[in-house]
């Protein structure tokens, strides 16, 4: 980032929101940048791993994806699939995974993550099903509360749905227009609160940088 202000912010707020996400029982990380933060899910996630893969712009950012599917590793390659119904099979073998690894769409302020999914298969495997889940987010994620979470939801959406081409009123508007059409992106929201049921399953790399939308 060139802003040094901007930088200085993020870096606060990372640094911050990581000691809360700890108080919570999330085994929390701060990094200054996406290169540290690289470096640190390889170093959690040894070879032979079975790993799959939530959809995010802040995993195709750092290039970690193009590691696992060229190395010594079994990733569930969702990006690689050939029609719908062979990726809604990988969506299912990645709930089998070992590592899974994402992003999230908010954190608030108090800790929790909150994420909106098209399909669930994201916000599924972050709750139930892998062994670890690593997940990297940017400082400008951090929101005020839930509300300001669903807020920052909306507002990404549009970026979301024009990103991965679905057709909804909001790719022509650039707004949220609580849609309902088939391709709609936003079926099902969760909110994590804390990660004392299964305390360390939850990995969270923060980035002290503006990281993924």
């Amino acid at each position: 980032m060139n802003d040094p202000l901007k930088k200085w912010r993020y870096e606060a707020i990372g640094k911050s929101i990581t000691e809360t996400l700890k108080e919570k029982e999330f085994d929390a990380h701060y990094v200054d940048n996406l290169k540290e933060a690289t470096q640190m899910v390889l170093d959690m996630v040894p070879e032979g791993a079975l790993i799959g893969l939530g959809g995010s712009v802040t995993l195709n950012q750092m290039g970690v994806i193009d590691t696992f599917r060229h190395g010594n590793y079994r990733l569930i390659d969702r990006y690689q699939c050939s029609n719908h119904a062979e990726e809604v099979q990988k969506y299912h073998e990645a709930l089998n995974a070992e590592y899974f690894l994402c992003s999230t769409n908010a954190i608030t302020k108090t800790g929790e993550l909150v994420n909106m999914d098209c399909s669930g298969n994201r916000v599924a495997a972050m709750i139930f099903g892998p062994q670890r889940v690593i997940i990297v987010a940017g400082a400008n994620k951090v929101v005020e509360d839930l509300n300001a979470a669903m807020a920052r939801i909306k507002e990404v959406a549009p970026l979301n749905a024009k990103r991965i081409r679905h057709d909804t009123p909001c790719t022509h508007s650039g707004y949220c227009e609580d849609c309902k059409t088939r391709k709609r992106m936003c079926n099902y929201m969760t909110v994590i609160y804390h990660g004392m049921k299964n305390p360390g399953r939850i990995t969270v790399i923060v980035v002290g940088d503006e990281v993924g939308l």
